[in-house]
Order: C-alpha cells, then structure tokens, then sequence
C-alpha cells in the first residue's frame, strides 16, 4: 500500500458525485493480442464499448513493476519537494487542480511528455542520483507500450479492412507525435475510511471525461475505482488487472473512424483504505497533423460527421473545456434543416 505525507493530503478537496457506485462488470471485452481473431474483437469492442481490456501483450512485467516502484518513491516525498517538478503548465507535478478550468480531484500526478532526454532536467532536483533511475525505468515502459500501441492500431485496421495498415500507428510513430504519459496517485481518502461501501460517498478522484487523443493505454495496480460509461448513460466499475492493460477510444479516433468507434467516457473514484497507482500513454499525433474521418472507413455514399481540423486545434479547445464537456461538439457537422 502506497501512503502519502499529510501535508499532501491536507491539500486536497472532497468533490463527489451523486451516482451509486456500480458493481464490478465482469463483461469487460477481453482480447489476447497473439490470438487470430484479435483484430475483430478489438473492432467489436470499439464499437460496443470504445474500451477493452488486453492479454499476452507482450509488456515485460519487470518494466511494468520498476516504474510503479519509481512512481511510489516519487510520490511519497514531502509535498515541497514534489512540488519542485511543477506547477503543470501543462507538463510537471500537479495535486487537486485538474486543468486550469475550474476541475478539482482526489488525485496527484505527473503529466509528462514521452520524450524522456527533456524531463530529466525536471527531476534532477527533486530525485538527484534516483532521477536516472527514474528516467530509465520511465524510458523502458514507454518504449514497450509504444510499440504495443502500434501493434493494436495495425490490428485495429486489419480489422477494419483498410490500407496502409499503419494508417493510425504512423500518427503515433511520427517523430513529431504529441504523445504523453501521465502518472496518477490516489491516497487512501479519510473521509470514505470506516464507512460501508452503501453509506459512504463517491468522492470523486478523476471527473468524468474523454480523452482528446487517438488511444490511450492505461496500467494500475491492484485497486479499484475505474469506472466507465456504456452507450445507455449507465456507468459500471471495472474490475482491477496489475497484469494487464486497458485500452480507450480517444475523440481523434472516434473522428477518423467518422464515429464507427466512440471514445469513451470514464472517470475514477476514490478509494476509503488503498492508494490507486495509474500509468496512462495517451497516443497522439504531430500538432499539424489533419483529423478527418477516412475515406476508407466511410461507406460510399456516407457523409463526414465532423469539420477537418488540426490537433493542435483540437487540443487547444480541449484543454480550454471542463472534463466533463462534450468536446467534439464544436466540430460536428450541422445538419442543414
């Protein structure tokens, strides 16, 4: 179990929702990466549920335990020295601010570039002789997730039947990809402590959202919280795997796909006794990159959903939003009356 400092946890805020919390789905779609009808299932549980969880992913599991272990360390420093790698502007160390639109969470984290040579400097005060440490361990697990993503996007275009079939991985490939990795911890929240799981409040660790990018590859350990959205509005919990990984649909794919896929919408809740520790890729593309649906995913005679736009257009709206906002909006196509 992770603890943190009480100068930590002081600055945190109880935001809660009103929704029950839901039982554990055990329904979650399951694909085994080296298995022949992958690239279907991973279609079909795009279009269902734009999540699905990934087996024999090929991860090594020592680079998966050595950046969880740096993460722990990191965030177990005193709050004035974690502090030292932020404020995020939109990269660093951040705790309870979510964003500079008004979102507050029971959450600290470290949002960071994947390029791992331009954080080092970040750290080096805060970890000193741990900053390489960290940075290799951090290095490790992004090249092999990276490199796992890609295998899923190719997959996902078989699936789709469409050529090149690294007509997403390259987005991600790039040398100017936007990609980013975030680390999320969520400290055992005293206010849920001693209270049945029927009386006591969801507060709220991580509001609900979508993300802005093409996919995002999210790690946890053993804790639960994770909660997502299914089609009818209804959320349901989703059952904690160390071992595994857990893929969402971003906004950029759901627009490329012209809405085939749908990004989906999650949040986490806070946990009573346990630390939450989370580790998310989010792959995305170069900042002038053009997202448009494919002609190769739209029937002949079917109309774009959306406006074509940059990511650098769209990341910009996005980040101006609150979570919850539908951010997509703006850039959907009106129907002429």
């Amino acid at each position: 179990m992770v603890f943190v400092t009480k100068s930590a946890s002081e600055h945190f805020s109880y935001p809660r929702t009103s929704t029950k919390v839901s039982k554990l789905f055990s329904g979650i779609p399951l694909v085994d990466l080296t298995k022949p009808d992958s690239k279907q299932l991973i279609v079909n549980a795009c279009e269902e549920y734009g999540f699905f969880k990934i087996i024999n992913h090929g991860v090594p599991m020592d680079f998966i335990t050595r950046l969880e272990s740096e993460a722990i360390k990191f965030f177990s420093l005193p709050l004035s020295e974690k502090e030292k790698s932020g404020p995020p502007n939109p990269l660093g160390y951040g705790n309870k601010h979510i964003g500079k639109n008004g979102d507050v969470g029971w959450v600290e984290y470290l949002l960071l570039t994947t390029n791992t040579e331009s954080i080092s400097q970040r750290f080096l005060s805060v970890l000193g002789n741990n900053a390489d440490e960290f940075c290799s361990a951090l290095n490790d697990y992004i090249s092999a997730v990276k490199k796992m993503t890609c295998e899923i996007l190719e997959l996902m275009s078989d699936g789709l039947k469409i050529q090149p079939r690294n007509v997403f991985s390259k987005l991600l490939m790039d040398e100017q990809s936007d990609s980013c990795f975030r680390l999320n911890h969520y400290p055992p929240c005293p206010e849920l402590q001693g209270l049945s799981s029927a009386s006591a409040r969801n507060v709220i660790g991580f509001g609900e959202h979508t993300d802005p990018q093409i996919i995002s590859v999210l790690r946890s350990n053993n804790t639960s919280g994770l909660q997502i959205s299914l089609r009818d509005g209804s959320w349901i919990s989703v059952p904690p795997d160390q071992n595994s990984f857990f893929i969402n649909v971003g906004d950029s794919l759901q627009v490329l796909t012209n809405g085939r896929f749908e990004s989906v919408r999650h949040k986490v809740l806070a946990n009573g006794l346990k630390s939450r520790v989370s580790m998310i890729y989010f792959g995305g593309p170069p900042l002038s990159e053009k997202i448009a649906p494919l002609q190769s995913v739209m029937n002949a005679e079917e109309e774009s959903m959306y406006k074509e736009f940059t990511w650098f257009e769209y990341k910009k709206s996005a980040y101006s939003s609150r979570l919850a906002d539908n951010r997509l909006g703006h850039f959907e196509r009106i129907a002429a009356a």
